[in-house]
């Protein structure tokens, strides 16, 4: 599902981004591009729903037991 039309940023980004450790609003947002001129800003309102599914990833990634990505969804 696309979370910034003006980037095309989809869900499953927010979650690479999370498995990376990227969780921070700031850090989100940065990485996304979404804090530029060329983002009219509307996804900055649901940052809050980025970092609930980027840290949702982030907390599988580290309690994955092993590196199959099949633990990662």
């Amino acid at each position: 599902m696309f979370v910034c039309l003006c980037k095309g940023i989809t869900e499953s980004r927010v979650r690479e981004f999370g498995r990376s450790g990227i969780v921070t609003p700031y850090e989100i947002a940065s990485a996304l591009g979404i804090d530029d001129e060329s983002c009219c800003g509307r996804c900055m309102g649901n940052i809050e729903s980025f970092v609930s599914l980027a840290i949702s990833a982030w907390n599988t990634a580290v309690t994955c037991p092993t590196q199959d990505h099949d633990c990662r969804k």
